[in-house]
């Protein structure tokens, strides 16, 4: 008896902590939203309601950004604003991030994605934009044009991750995804572990350049650690590996102009297996790699991202 009175305590307290737990994170996400509201407009598309920001004029530069990620990650650097001197700039919250939501019970790959956002284009009026993708959002933009090559003028793929390989770390990511456990995790242990191993993992992300001072004072972080862009994160680790090799097949179909571009030192992904192989299989491609960079190209970079841009204009209008 004393034992099972011993384990029904313990299985109360567990209980007590996580209801606290889920207190403090709840409150955590509000107060993020409270200081951090959305930067631009909406656009709903499938039930999907995507958040998005526009700047510049001229023709249109669609960006999405990656895993984990949102608006402020490409806001935070040079290159909207330099981008803007020549194009429409927009730049979308992908499903799950930032204010962009993810309705339950739907699947959002890479593939699925696409047509959501030539589908958003459409209501936006963007006729043929360039698509820039960053990481996961370069498989994105890579689907855009396997699926859609009408509905685009080119595409650049930066630091992707294009084809299957061994990620050990896909799985402890993706718990969070998990039916019922994952729920738990979000609300209660992944925003502190999350905010736990949040310095070790920007130096692998910007290494072997420091993290920016702009990325820093620019992306909210409290706002990338709420459950919902947790369970985005947390989806796409899972469908990472599966969504690259179902991709990959038809990456020689791509007909748009193209330019893929990585950083050398890339820490997150293998450049010469990731970035080189696509440029071998997507035919015409150009490829550019960034001696010195890692994965973040578009931060210390943004320079070199908007010539590939315009490498990728000149190669639409030839």
């Amino acid at each position: 008896m004393p034992i099972a009175k011993s384990r029904a305590a313990t299985v109360l307290g567990l209980a007590a902590l996580a209801a606290a737990s889920a207190v403090v994170v709840r409150e955590a996400a509000r107060r993020a939203e409270r200081r951090h509201p959305p930067m631009g407009d909406f656009v709903e598309v499938d039930g999907v309601r995507l958040h998005y920001v526009a700047e510049g004029d001229g023709p249109p530069l669609v960006l999405l950004h990656g895993n984990g990620s949102m608006i402020q990650d490409f806001a935070s650097s040079a290159l909207v604003r330099e981008a803007a001197l020549r194009w429409r700039v927009i730049v979308f919250d992908r499903p799950g991030y930032g204010y962009s939501t993810r309705p339950r019970g739907r699947r959002f790959t890479p593939k699925a994605q696409a047509d959501l956002f030539v589908k958003a284009f459409a209501a936006l009026g963007l006729h043929r934009p360039i698509v820039l993708g960053h990481s996961y959002g370069a498989l994105v933009a890579a689907a855009i044009g396997v699926r859609h090559p009408e509905a685009i003028k080119a595409l650049v793929l930066a630091s992707g991750y294009y084809f299957p390989s061994v990620r050990p770390e896909a799985p402890v990511f993706g718990l969070a995804a998990v039916p019922v456990l994952g729920d738990v995790l979000r609300h209660t242990v992944s925003p502190v572990l999350t905010r736990l191993i949040w310095p070790g993992l920007m130096r692998v992300i910007f290494g072997p350049k420091p993290e920016p001072e702009s990325f820093r004072r620019g992306f909210p972080k409290s706002l990338a650690l709420r459950p919902g862009p947790l369970r985005a994160s947390a989806a796409e680790a899972l469908d990472m590996i599966p969504a690259a090799a179902g991709l990959s097949r038809d990456y020689g179909h791509i007909a748009v102009p193209t330019v893929v571009i990585a950083g050398a030192d890339d820490r997150m992904v293998d450049t010469a297996y990731q970035s080189g192989a696509l440029h071998r299989a997507i035919p015409g491609s150009r490829l550019v790699v960034l001696p010195g960079f890692g994965h973040m190209v578009h931060h210390g970079a943004s320079s070199a991202v908007a010539a590939a841009v315009l490498e990728a204009e000149r190669l639409a209008a030839a």
